[in-house]
């Protein structure tokens, strides 16, 4: 491509003034402004946010970068993609050295690793470096360390196309940025942010569980747990809050000097209490504030050397992790894996780690991926949201019952502040800006933010949660806490408390509370407690949910259970009373009793009527014979809503089949009432297969949740799809791929010689994508059965899988060979239709619809798409001489490229969070080509909702 003028002209004027610029008097905001701005804004991205988005929708993110003893403590850019982090760029003054100082790679990398983000940019115009930030930065590194791409100005404009290609807005979107980090991927010395810190923070229980063990002889096990995890939590807050500007930077690196640390940390936890009000620090006895005072710590002995060790590694330039990136999610991962451990203590009061028995027999844990959580979050709290005023919205009820470290909380949380914050932004939000508490204010770019006040309000009156381990609740506390903080600075809340004077942060201990959801105080009628030892009451924990939510339960529940539940066999945990409690309580607890199976019913009986569930589970419950009375119960008590299954790991190196269910709690529910159904291919592929009427699986003798379809016929669709088009066999026609005569001597999985092609199968091929072939055919005409017409395999076709109950159809690559389980549709005649246009009718839900009312038998285990039916497609027939046709028909086109370049990058993403990204790129194009092929076929309203509740 051709060289921007703007490019040009940039790097003119900086070759005209070059000295000046490294001056030292030339600073880094000029040369932001200058230059860096009008350099990415050429390359798309809207670094201004001239469009006006939402602090929480810009493209491009201007960190307020806050000076510590002369080090800027934030990314000068983040750029982003539908909200999703893609890389950071940290700029100095044309003064500095890129390519030989050390310090600023340093620096970026540390951003970049501690945000987990694969690629980040440094440059002061003169220069331009990138590098990999996967691998985990050292002090002692070069700058040339991890760098993989460096140019000078003056090749900016020779070499515009490999920077355009890669970092350009579009490029990106395209997922030509993933490819590139991909093609750039260095297995040596990669150690990601959440496994690193995991063994740091492991490394910090060792030590301190020994120190601690060795130094307070009288200690019992539960309170050194205690200590040890309490004394790392408000560490790591305080250290966050430091790189975050909410704390003063440095004061825990000061301890290091001089003796008494333990001591002189407590005083800082001390003035922590006076200054958050948060359950994290709570020392003194006070009106209102939930639970007693943690008089325990301050009695607790332990020695210089273990903090001093722990608070080295915590600062630069000694530690990579840079706080002020480091996202609730990595954080939540990385306690998640945390807390599958307890410190035991031997018989001569030694301090040893080992996993939790239940963690051993559960098989580890595993934490639930952010696009779960948020798909979760979308279809119950986001439903829920839909046309409530603010008042509404400030008494909704929010639960997760078995909350872990807390992201589903999280998650819900960001869910409502972004709620608020769009619904003062609509309406008048200088008004709300003026009031005596205001919920909103300018921040320092001027854009609108939710105040502290206003995010504590959100917190405290919709966020609820409980997990029966406590350290589990006070990390739940802790990244709760941390969300409310975000955004601020030391300044802006020192100025909040004296104007409100009340603590920055509130106290979570009635929200976030410690306890067995499935186990009541009832409990005890049947048993003696002299019978049971401390330790099994502890482990069992009861829990009064009328005593501890009163208020909540009175009013008839929550509005809203979400979460993960764990995943136990009870016959497994070694605790027959607890089985015989809930066999006896639980009309779902029959033979095989699963705690996730419980947890289902309980969240029933905790939220109100009309009241939403939405739990991410295995789905065994579906069919299995044990599951015949939680089946029962839900369908006598429930509107299920939506059933998702997943046909892929979603825990990774968890061999779980998993299913997602959303229900409403309904006195009588209809049986009529419709669940939608859908499958997912993978975190971005996403298959909607239909609806099913509860009476259907009512009606079934084992009352399984059969999830096959219940199509009706609708003959006055038919006849309008049909009525405005042409068959696909009047241009095209369907060749079946290659049979041989042996398929174990013609077929191999590696070439063996010219003869062989690269071949692919039926399961290579997905909706809109395709996954490389691992297999050789040979094409020598003594070798092929039939199918072997090598022209038809030397062009760019649409490949149908022979196996489905609808087509499932992508773009197959010329050169490209397949076997007989995948039909080669392409033009026999001239055609003004493009095959991406073809393939995007083909692939969308309409004709999907179409063909399982029309031609599928669901008598057959193994449902085939035949030649004849596939080429009876209706093809809407257009006149290209017409604006709006052609219109209608390279739209269509457009999208359909850009979905299989979106799902080329399936491959590629390697985090959650880019996942989440494509995954909602994918859903927003794949209903926009739906809904531009409904307005082809001219359907109505009322016609679009037959075809996407009936079979969609």
């Amino acid at each position: 491509m051709t060289t921007p003028k703007k490019i040009i002209e940039l790097v003119d004027r900086f070759d005209r003034n070059r000295e000046s610029y490294r001056s030292g008097s030339y600073n880094e905001t000029q040369l932001r402004r200058e230059f860096l701005d009008p350099f990415f804004e050429v390359l798309g991205w809207d670094v201004a946010n001239r469009r006006g988005y939402a602090e929480a929708y810009k493209d491009v993110i201007h960190e307020a970068a806050i000076k510590v003893g002369g080090a800027t403590k934030a990314p000068d850019y983040c750029f982003r993609i539908a909200c999703t982090r893609k890389f950071f760029l940290e700029a100095k003054k044309p003064s500095v050295d890129i390519k030989g100082d050390t310090h600023p790679a340093y620096q970026l990398r540390r951003y970049a690793w501690s945000a987990k983000l694969p690629l980040s940019i440094l440059t002061d115009f003169e220069e331009f470096a990138v590098y990999d930030c996967r691998i985990r930065p050292t002090q002692a590194d070069r700058a040339a360390v991890a760098r993989i791409f460096y140019i000078n100005y003056t090749e900016y404009i020779n070499r515009w196309d490999e920077i355009d290609s890669v970092y350009s807005h579009d490029s990106v979107l395209k997922g030509s940025f993933d490819k590139y980090v991909e093609s750039n991927r260095k297995k040596k010395g990669t150690s990601e942010i959440d496994s690193s810190f995991l063994e740091e923070i492991e490394s910090w229980r060792n030590a301190l569980a020994r120190n601690l063990a060795l130094r307070n002889a009288n200690l019992s096990q539960r309170e050194l747990n205690f200590a040890v995890g309490r004394t790392i939590d408000r560490i790591i807050f305080l250290r966050i809050c430091e790189d975050r500007g909410v704390e003063e930077y440095g004061q825990l690196m000061a301890l290091q000097n001089g003796r008494n640390v333990y001591a002189r940390l407590c005083h800082l936890f001390r003035r922590a209490d006076d200054r958050y009000n948060s359950g994290l620090f709570h020392f003194k006895n006070e009106k209102n504030r939930s639970g007693p005072p943690d008089e325990f710590s301050f009695r607790l002995t332990i020695d210089d050397k273990p903090l001093k060790d722990i608070i080295k590694n915590l600062y630069y330039p000694d530690s990579p992790y840079e706080f002020s990136v480091l996202s609730a999610d990595i954080l939540g991962q990385v306690y998640e894996q945390f807390l599958g451990k307890v410190i035991r203590l031997t018989r001569n009061h030694r301090a040893v780690v080992e996993d939790k028995p239940e963690i051993k027999k559960a098989g580890g844990i595993y934490y639930t991926p952010t696009y779960v959580v948020d798909y979760i979050i979308k279809n119950t709290v986001g439903q829920l949201l839909k046309g409530k005023s603010l008042k509404q919205v400030g008494k909704l009820k929010i639960l997760d019952p078995a909350c872990g470290s807390g992201s589903f909380l999280i998650g819900a949380y960001q869910y409502l502040l972004d709620w608020h914050l769009e619904y003062y932004i609509r309406n008048r939000p200088e008004r709300w800006a003026k009031k005596r508490l205001p919920p909103i204010q300018k921040g320092p770019a001027g854009d609108w933010r939710l105040t502290t006040t206003e995010r504590k309000r959100v917190l405290l009156d919709n966020i609820h949660g409980v997990d029966i381990d406590s350290q589990a609740v006070e990390v739940t506390k802790l990244s709760l806490a941390l969300k409310v903080l975000e955004g601020e600075t030391e300044q802006t809340l020192t100025s909040q408390i004296r104007m409100f004077r009340e603590r920055a942060l509130p106290d979570l201990g009635n929200n976030i509370k410690c306890g067995n959801s499935l186990i009541g105080p009832d409990f005890y009628d049947e048993q003696q407690l002299t019978l049971l030892d401390e330790e099994e009451r502890f482990r069992i924990n009861v829990f009064d949910w009328m005593v501890e939510y009163p208020a909540i339960m009175k009013d008839g529940g929550f509005n809203a259970v979400i979460g993960n539940p764990p995943y136990v066999l009870l016959q497994n945990m070694g605790l027959p009373k607890v089985f015989g409690y809930l066999s006896d309580k639980f009309k779902s607890a029959r033979y095989k009793i699963d705690t996730y199976q419980i947890f289902i019913e309980m969240a029933w009986r905790i939220v109100k009527d009309g009241g939403t569930v939405g739990y991410i589970t295995p789905n065994t419950f579906l069919r299995n014979k044990y599951a015949q009375a939680l089946r029962s119960f839900l369908l006598h008590r429930c509107k299920i809503e939506s059933i998702s299954l997943f046909d892929y790991a979603v825990f990774r190196g968890a061999d779980v089949d998993t299913s997602v269910i959303i229900f409403t709690r309904s006195g009588r529910p209809s049986p009529q009432h419709r669940a939608t159904i859908r499958r997912f291919a993978s975190p971005v592929a996403i298959e909607r297969m239909g609806s099913v009427k509860q009476a259907d699986w009512l009606n079934r003798d084992d009352l399984n949740f059969d999830l096959s379809l219940n199509k009706k016929r609708s003959t006055g669709i038919i006849d309008k799809i049909e009525g405005h088009s042409v068959f696909l066999g009047e241009f095209a026609t369907a060749y079946f791929g290659i049979q041989t005569h042996s398929r174990k001597e013609y077929v191999s999985k590696e070439p063996i010689g010219t003869s062989w092609k690269p071949a692919i199968d039926g399961a290579n091929i997905r909706r809109y994508s395709l996954i490389d072939p691992v297999e050789y055919v040979n094409v020598e005409p003594t070798a092929i059965k039939s199918g072997g017409k090598s022209s038809v395999y030397e062009q760019p076709r649409i490949g149908v899988r022979q196996i489905g109950k609808r087509p499932i159809a992508t773009l197959l690559p010329s050169g490209w060979y397949s076997l007989n389980t995948v039909y080669n549709v392409y033009f026999t005649k001239k055609s003004d239709f493009d095959l991406h246009f073809v393939l995007g009718l083909m692939a969308g839900n309409l004709l999907g619809w179409y063909w399982e009312v029309r031609f599928f038998d669901q008598k057959r285990t193994f449902p085939k798409i035949k030649k004849a039916p596939l080429l009876s497609l209706p093809i809407r027939n257009l006149d290209f001489s017409k604006n709006v046709d052609k219109s209608q028909h390279d739209r269509i086109v457009a999208l359909v490229k850009q979905m299989l370049s979106l799902n080329k990058q399936l491959a590629t993403a390697q985090t959650d969070q880019e996942m989440t990204a494509i995954q909602r790129q994918v859903s927003a194009t794949d209903q926009r080509i739906d809904r531009l092929v409904y307005d082809l076929y001219e359907l109505t309203e009322d016609e679009i909702q037959i075809v996407e509740t009936e079979v969609s």
